[in-house]
């Protein structure tokens, strides 16, 4: 009397129906497979992977590192001075980890290895290195920001900066 064997199964709390199924095995799976999905789009489509290879972001960003670009960091505002982007050259498999110090419209110079905006000093706490690169002052467009890496120890010939168009940044670094 007191066993259930000869009964049917007892139901299942209309709850635990809700959240994991009528077969936890199978549900599992459809998890696992949906994650995995997410995973994959979201890699792809809004963050995308970048293998740091060479100094000219030191010591912000270590040499050989990875680290994650966010796409759609700029959906709602434009970039703004300061943050580190990944810049387009060509396609997405190259791309430069580079600072913003210039706005559209501003007017972007180095003398004596300080950066002028609008003959004004910037004030950098992220630069470690210092410089003595001169360049003459430029006026950026209406869709213009000026890049430029943190390690400024590095001769400016070595160095990739300069303007590029808004529609050269892919997205904003994470972390």
């Amino acid at each position: 009397m007191g066993t259930n064997a000869d009964g049917p199964p007892p139901k299942a709390a209309w709850w635990r129906v809700a959240l994991i199924g009528r077969n936890p095995k199978r549900t599992l799976v459809r998890i696992v497979i949906l994650v995995a999905a997410c995973l994959l789009l979201f890699n792809r489509l809004v963050l995308v992977p970048v293998f740091i290879d060479g100094g000219s972001m030191l010591p912000t960003y270590r040499e050989h590192g990875v680290n994650f670009v966010n796409r759609l960091a700029y959906l709602f505002h434009g970039p703004q001075r300061g943050d580190v982007v990944a810049i387009r050259t060509t396609g997405l498999s190259i791309m430069y980890l580079k600072r913003i110090i210039g706005l559209p419209g501003e007017t972007v110079a180095f003398h004596r290895g300080r950066v002028l905006i609008d003959g004004q000093p910037l004030d950098e706490p992220y630069v470690k290195f210092s410089c003595d690169w001169e360049l003459p002052p430029k006026t950026l467009g209406t869709n213009e920001y000026f890049f430029v890496g943190d390690n400024r120890s590095m001769t400016a010939g070595e160095h990739f900066k300069g303007a590029g168009d808004r529609n050269r940044i892919v997205g904003k670094v994470l972390l």
